[in-house]
């Protein structure tokens, strides 16, 4: 009777050696890109499609760039670095022939990038921005206009304006993840007046509760200046919301009715007081990048 396991569990066929070493070449090429999906954008385009012949022919398949990451482990140190990786960037999307659903991008977003990325392809569901500051509102409202089928978007400490966060909701119905952590910062514009007057300014909550009710998962760790009155616009108009980040929102006070609606409504909660530890970002700002 033929074994129930899966056909990945077969042994691979033998590697011819030259040199008393394996010659990494011969193995099938669904098994090469297997591996060399496990590395970014950067690494394939300079040096893996370089190592051979069969490698540079993986590495030239459109589905070796449906989803593209580039490297986030470090600040960008000079200008001619971020410059280099952009166009990695645009020839990476290039490869894709259209066929782009997902892009993770740290630092090196500009205008005319994300225009680049959305003019390549109709297909996008998940695009990551964090820390790509220089990206204006301008850019963004060209850009979320092309998204119509995008389910997760992160545009953590980024600076954008709640007017262009709610059409960018509204341009994009289909969107369940937000991430946008310390999205609220000096750059902003915010209601003066009322921030001296309440120490809190909910209408970048009120810009997502009017415009995202599909979200099931909502991270706003870092974003001070929500309170419960934004918290509670949230909760009123995402009946799906699932996944709830709310760390070092201070002016959230989780008590009485809201701390129980809370409680039942979302599945999985971060408190305002929680650790920060488990998060990269926070790991990586704290440490000095």
């Amino acid at each position: 009777m033929a074994s129930s396991s899966s056909s990945s569990s077969l042994p691979l066929p033998p590697l011819k050696k030259y040199g008393g070493h394996r010659n990494w070449a011969d193995l099938p090429p669904e098994l090469t890109s297997s591996i060399l999906l496990r590395l970014g954008a950067i690494e394939i385009l300079e040096n893996a499609q370089k190592v051979c012949k069969s490698w540079h022919h993986v590495c030239k398949d459109p589905s070796m760039w449906r989803k593209i990451k580039m490297d986030h482990e470090k600040w960008y140190e000079s200008l001619n670095t971020m410059l280099r990786h952009e166009t990695i960037c645009r020839h990476a999307v290039d490869r894709s022939l259209g066929g782009l659903v997902e892009i993770d991008i740290w630092y090196i977003g500009t205008n005319s990038l994300l225009s680049y990325i959305v003019d390549s392809t109709s297909n996008l569901r998940r695009l990551r921005l964090p820390w790509c500051n220089v990206i204006t509102d301008e850019g963004y409202l060209k850009a979320v206009v092309k998204l119509p089928l995008l389910e997760e978007l992160d545009i953590s400490y980024c600076s954008i304006l709640e007017e262009t966060l709610e059409v960018l909701g509204k341009s994009c119905p289909k969107l369940k993840t937000l991430h946008a952590l310390n999205l609220c910062s000096p750059v902003i514009d915010y209601d003066a007046e009322a921030i001296e007057i309440n120490g809190t300014d909910d209408e970048f909550a009120i810009a997502i509760a009017e415009s995202m009710p599909e979200l099931r998962h909502l991270q706003l760790a870092g974003n001070g200046l929500i309170s419960n009155k934004g918290l509670e616009a949230i909760l009123d108009a995402c009946p799906h919301l699932e996944h709830l980040d709310l760390r070092e929102c201070y002016n959230i006070n989780l008590v009485g009715d809201l701390q129980k609606r809370c409680s039942e409504k979302i599945r999985v909660l971060r408190r305002p007081n929680d650790t920060t530890a488990d998060y990269p970002l926070y790991v990586r700002f704290l440490d000095g990048y």
